[in-house]
């Protein structure tokens, strides 16, 4: 008896397929990703021309990492859960750290509110409204102390979002550090300090792109020397997403920005495989399952490529892109809030099965109000549910080899690419921001998005479909008050009150002379930082040298 030759379209079965799809029912739906790109149908082996798995899948922990970065992943170890928190007083968000470690989280994650964020104090009147409303407060090293009290910071990984006055917050963590006797060199945790990103999407910018750069690798070449274990940057591509762009956006405009922090490293003299290994990066974990997991994929070989053959760098850890995952914030509903809940359990196990490092979740209420410890546990469960009873950690890169995500994988790779040739014509990350052009990609992009919502081409349980016309939203929310704010201004006057005025005189005249030198400024924001210094008294030395940026208008 002869075999059947299965090799073929027509003999596999594929044509009559085809034809039997053509002519049967179909659903008036919109078939695209949420990024608007169309999915195909099915994907078979037969998509997938010249894929060779040992070149563009591999195994994990081998060259390119599609399959992820450690040859165990997570049979060897979890991923860490790190809850984002921050809100009010130093004093209210440590005891929330406080309760975030007593239910199983395994690292901390900071939130700071809009004025540190902006580099203002608390008794700033651009702080009026907004002190603790959006993080927590932090004006001094007193504020990092009675953060962390009670907290060993030697033993714990702490991420810090902050990113225009980074290496001040962090000259904050390091003296509070060091003021409970920890070894600077045995700290460990990550700055996001993405300066890049905020000139693309976020817009909390403070100083022009040029000193803003100095500033970034001043940060790298300080952790290479001092801090060993701590990641000087987050290479962000989270708010790139949350400001609307499509997923090859956040993907290409993310890797772009890498690359410059790359090259800005170099040009100071640093040897590339010196500082990155302690590159990290930060994604978002949007409602698409597959295009967001073939993100993940296409990153890491994306980033691995460049940095062995571009960068030319031999250490194998310097090839590794090693990432943060948040769900997606601008996904969630202020209707039908619980319906979060299911949202973020999808967009985790995205990012579970995409191979993150660290992962956070968001919680149901955080369209109404930053999160209240009800509904940070269950953000928490969400996580543990996921390690502990799926089954999904047991098995690594469970979804290589299938077609569609192999075949989406190689597309959001090469489109990618494109993005980076359009972005070198521009002359590199800088001039193209300057130009507006990843501004206006990114604005297309949610255009186009919100008129599929409106269109109902897109659907939105809760919101244009599937609605409650009476809905009354009843679940606890946490208040931050006018109470909160006073007692932090409060705070500030009393630790300006205490210290010692001819110290700070002495470390702002000393960082203003560094400033306007080439000298690296960490050691100098230590100092200050010693001596009770504000925030915002570093800020404002800064802001007479190097100036203040103001975006061009685009559109």
């Amino acid at each position: 008896m002869n075999k059947i030759d299965k090799t073929t379209p027509e003999a596999s079965g594929l044509k009559r397929w085809q034809d039997e799809f053509e002519t049967g029912r179909k659903r008036d739906a919109l078939f695209t990703t949420v990024s608007s790109a169309v999915v195909p149908p099915m994907v078979t082996q037969h998509d997938l021309k010249d894929w060779d798995p040992e070149e563009q899948l591999a195994y994990p922990g081998q060259f390119p990492f599609t399959r992820g970065v450690h040859p165990s992943m997570y049979r060897g170890r979890l991923w860490t859960m790190r809850m984002f928190s921050g809100f009010a007083t130093p004093e209210a968000t440590n005891q929330r750290f406080k309760f975030l470690l007593e239910k199983g989280q395994t690292g901390l994650s900071v939130a700071f509110d809009l004025p540190t964020l902006m580099g203002r104090d608390s008794d700033d009147p651009w702080a009026e409204g907004e002190v603790g409303k959006c993080g927590v407060s932090v004006c001094s090293l007193r504020d990092m102390e009675v953060l962390f009290d009670g907290i060993e910071m030697e033993k714990v990984s702490t991420s810090m979002t902050i990113n225009s006055p980074a290496a001040i917050l962090w000259s904050f963590y390091i003296a509070a550090a060091e003021k409970q006797g920890a070894d600077r060199r045995k700290l460990r945790g990550t700055i996001q300090n993405d300066i890049l990103k905020e000139f693309i999407a976020q817009k909390e910018y403070i100083f022009p792109p040029k000193p803003s750069m100095r500033l970034q690798v001043d940060t790298i070449e300080f952790g290479t020397n001092e801090l060993p274990e701590w990641n000087t940057i987050s290479i962000s591509g989270y708010h790139i997403r949350e400001a609307g762009s499509t997923a090859v956006q956040e993907l290409a405009f993310t890797l772009s920005d890498g690359f410059a922090y790359v090259e800005a490293a170099i040009e100071r003299g640093l040897e590339v495989d010196a500082f990155a290994p302690r590159l990290s990066h930060f994604f978002n974990a949007h409602l698409d399952f597959f295009e967001e997991i073939a993100k993940y994929r296409a990153a890491r070989r994306i980033w691995a490529k460049r940095m062995r053959y571009k960068y030319g760098a031999k250490n194998p850890r310097s090839w590794l892109m090693r990432f943060h995952t948040q769900t997606a914030g601008c996904s969630l509903t202020a209707q039908q809030p619980e319906n979060n809940i299911v949202r973020t359990a999808i967009q985790a196990l995205a990012g579970v099965l995409g191979g993150t490092q660290s992962l956070h979740t968001n919680s149901m209420d955080e369209t109404l109000a930053l999160p209240s410890a009800k509904a940070a546990k269950i953000a928490l469960r969400t996580q543990q549910v996921i390690a502990s009873e799926t089954g999904v950690a047991n098995v690594i890169d469970p979804l290589g080899g299938s077609y569609y995500v192999e075949q989406l994988t190689d597309r959001m790779e090469a489109e990618a690419e494109e993005y980076f040739e359009r972005i070198d014509e521009l002359g590199g990350v800088i001039p193209a921001l300057e130009q507006g052009f990843q501004q206006r990609e990114i604005s297309r992009a949610a255009y186009r998005h919100q008129l599929e919502l409106e269109s109902k081409g897109r659907i939105v349980v809760g919101i244009n479909d599937y609605i409650d016309e009476e809905e009354v939203i009843e679940i606890p929310l946490l208040k931050i008050t006018s109470e909160d704010s006073e007692r932090q201004v409060n705070n500030l006057k009393e630790v300006q009150k205490k210290r010692n005025p001819n110290d700070v005189k002495r470390t702002l005249d000393r960082l203003n002379e560094a400033a306007r030198s080439d000298e690296n400024l960490m050691p100098h924001f230590i100092e200050c930082a010693h001596a009770y210094v504000t925030l915002g008294e570093m800020i404002n030395v800064l802001r007479d040298v190097f100036g203040e940026y103001r975006e061009a208008a685009f559109f």
